[in-house]
């Protein structure tokens, strides 16, 4: 990349984040209600992006060949066995990819 090229793109960058960071606070100013649909994807948005990453990392696992999913499956099993346990979201991340690398790593 050229300077010119650089800069360009961390002005892209900079301009982008504090759109995305200063848009809401002018599009909803806090003296007024926030509007229903807001609301709405706010309370359905968080569900549907975990359902997706559970798709996505799923998708690639073929259970006729190789360990057969396995590691992916125990994995999924730490995580939800430690979220009922201790409802600690980043223990469960944490145990669910550290159970997964050694299964990999070591295991299979």
């Amino acid at each position: 990349m050229t300077v010119t090229q650089q800069v360009l793109t961390i002005a892209a960058v900079v301009v982008g984040t504090m759109a995305t960071r200063f848009l809401p606070f002018l599009l909803f100013p806090a003296n007024k209600p926030t509007p229903g649909y807001v609301r709405y994807l706010g309370s359905v948005l968080p569900s549907a992006a975990l359902g997706l990453l559970v798709v996505y990392c799923f998708k690639d696992i073929s259970f006729l060949s190789g360990s057969h999913g396995i590691p992916e499956l125990l994995s999924v099993g730490v995580v939800a066995g430690l979220h009922l346990w201790k409802r600690q979201m980043l223990l469960s991340i944490a145990g669910g990819t550290i159970c997964y690398m050694l299964l990999v790593q070591m295991v299979f």
